[in-house]
């Protein structure tokens, strides 16, 4: 059995609180919600920024922890259909060691009644990764475990071709950057479609986040991307979950 945590805290609090907003991912084809993001907010709804500027290195890991077993049972409330899933972000400089780190979330999912086969765990890098092999074990133990993984932000900084072929996760989440307003750019049809084309013959689902219009929604779902999450179905809600009313499929001319 795995060992404690030595980041976690030993249960220690942090200085400040803070709860969970959720927005859906869908899955059009299907016309049905797929999961949710959990996202973290301040303790009266605040942003995410309002809270992660308020952590110092040695809460790092506590912060994690905690944000982690929050979404979990916060899910466990909320959620009625046992399909479901939840993802959740992650920092890999929190993780010291990804059996012993997991073990806290796993047993929020058993007191919760959440199925742990339904999480994902989603991450991003804005720096160059310090310890690229350090993620890949990561990324290895929770696939092990059952658990979905995903690279949030493909195609902005170093979330790129580099860690796609190290790391195969099981799900891209392609940056919002080069979908917004995709139906008016030539060039950005070509890099998605190629980006969804290289997936499916990695056996990688491809998210496209940060959707708005009918119009950039049209242009993706001809691209062969089916999951989607954005303000065009719903926005976050603070500690609840949004109705999801769109599925539109009107069909747009594709930019020349």
């Amino acid at each position: 059995m795995a060992g404690a945590c030595k980041g976690c805290g030993d249960g220690e609090g942090l200085p400040f609180e803070f709860r969970m907003a959720f927005q859906p991912i869908v899955a059009v084809n299907e016309q049905r919600v797929w999961g949710y993001e959990a996202l973290v907010r301040g303790a009266n709804g605040e942003s995410a920024h309002s809270v992660l500027s308020q952590l110092t290195d040695d809460q790092l890991y506590r912060f994690d922890q905690a944000a982690r077993v929050m979404a979990i049972e916060t899910a466990g409330k909320l959620f009625g259909d046992p399909q479901a899933r939840l993802s959740i972000n992650f920092m890999p400089n929190a993780v010291y060691e990804p059996q012993a780190c997991i073990q806290k979330s796993l047993a929020a999912a058993r007191r919760s009644n959440f199925p742990a086969s339904n999480l994902m765990f989603e991450f991003t890098e804005n720096e160059r990764m310090t310890d690229p092999a350090h993620v890949e074990r990561i990324v290895q133990t929770y696939k092990k475990l059952g658990f979905l993984t995903a690279l949030d932000d493909f195609g902005a900084g170093y979330a790129g071709l580099g860690l796609l072929v190290r790391l195969q996760p099981d799900l891209i989440k392609v940056d919002m950057e080069l979908l917004r307003d995709i139906h008016l750019s030539r060039a950005k049809q070509v890099i998605v479609a190629g980006i969804a084309a290289m997936a499916r013959q990695l056996d990688i689902q491809v998210l496209a986040e940060g959707v708005e219009s009918e119009a950039e929604l049209t242009v993706l779902r001809a691209a062969g991307i089916d999951l989607f999450q954005g303000y065009y179905f719903a926005k976050p809600a603070f500690m609840s979950l949004p109705s999801v009313t769109t599925f539109s499929s009107t069909s747009v001319a594709l930019a020349g």
